[in-house]
């Protein structure tokens, strides 16, 4: 049973928030009013996921994103955003958060990101200890639309991923995240193209994608997937079948979907987690590259 703090300090907002989180996995819920009472209770109580407001009083959302990748690197942090504060979420990410969820879609999709960034987590905490010893591999994948098979294949990726130096655990979580936004876009607005359909109805998006996994000319197309991890960068191709779309529609301080519905918020994630994303012409297939983190030395 994964345990997941809550911190706002507004209680209102703590109970309404509380309420939506209770419905992922029967989690066991602990909550702050503030960040100097949430860095006790994680102490204490060591969460699995930290769910944190972004403005508040003494410690803001970026200042406690640092605290914990400092003191608990080990334990992911997803900030809640509002309206107008997309520029903050997107400095955050860089700081070191996992995630993050707008205010106004908490109802909607707070339980996916939860889900998202746990499951990612576990995946980085349990691969074998053998891939610290790898020096190269290349692998590529043809994936058919299952998201099923989009999160073993992550997690597959996130095991050879050891091989690089990244800094800390939460870096590679972030990695991790990044791939499955990669790849989910491929899936539900590359290929099964479900926002031509559903649009922003978060009640139709999974009722459409099942359809069309059945349905011409979806059902034939096909995620693709290559891997190659070195000790000094890793590089991942995604591409799907789908017809592309305009991916310069889409900025870090655009929150806005592209023609074809991909999300501000996953592109966004993913230039937070690598150091280079970058896509053909026509959209369909992104590059992202992430270079080995060098320690300091010591003169």
């Amino acid at each position: 049973m994964p345990r997941l703090l809550i911190i706002d300090d507004a209680m209102t907002d703590r109970v309404r928030i509380a309420g939506i989180a209770s419905k992922w996995m029967d989690c066991t819920i602990f909550q702050a009013d503030s960040g100097k009472v949430a860095m006790e209770l994680i102490a204490t109580h060591l969460p699995d996921l930290i769910l944190t407001d972004l403005h508040m009083p003494e410690m803001t959302g970026l200042e406690l994103v640092a605290a914990v990748k400092r003191e608990h690197p080990g334990i992911p942090v997803i900030l809640m955003t509002a309206q107008g504060s997309e520029e903050i979420a997107a400095q955050a990410l860089r700081d070191g958060a996992a995630s993050y969820v707008p205010k106004l879609r908490l109802a909607s999709d707070l339980v996916e990101t939860l889900n998202q960034v746990y499951k990612t987590s576990q995946a980085v905490h349990s691969q074998s200890r053998l891939m610290h010893y790898m020096t190269d591999t290349v692998t590529s994948f043809v994936l058919p639309n299952e998201p099923g098979l989009i999160n073993i294949c992550v997690g597959h990726l996130l095991s050879m991923l050891r091989c690089l130096p990244l800094g800390d655990e939460a870096e590679r979580l972030r990695v991790g995240i990044a791939l499955q936004e990669a790849m989910k876009n491929a899936c539900y607005h590359g290929n099964l193209d479900v926002s031509s359909e559903a649009g922003d109805d978060r009640s139709r998006f999974e009722d459409v994608a099942a359809s069309r996994c059945w349905e011409e000319p979806y059902l034939n197309r096909r995620i693709y997937v290559r891997a190659s991890i070195s000790r000094e960068r890793a590089e991942f191709v995604i591409r799907d079948d789908g017809v592309g779309f305009d991916f310069t529609a889409v900025s870090d301080d655009n929150e806005t979907g592209s023609q074809n519905g991909t999300s501000g918020r996953g592109i966004r994630l993913m230039r937070s987690a690598m150091d280079q994303v970058s896509y053909n012409r026509t959209g369909n297939e992104v590059t992202m590259l992430r270079r080995a983190v060098v320690a300091d030395v010591d003169d």
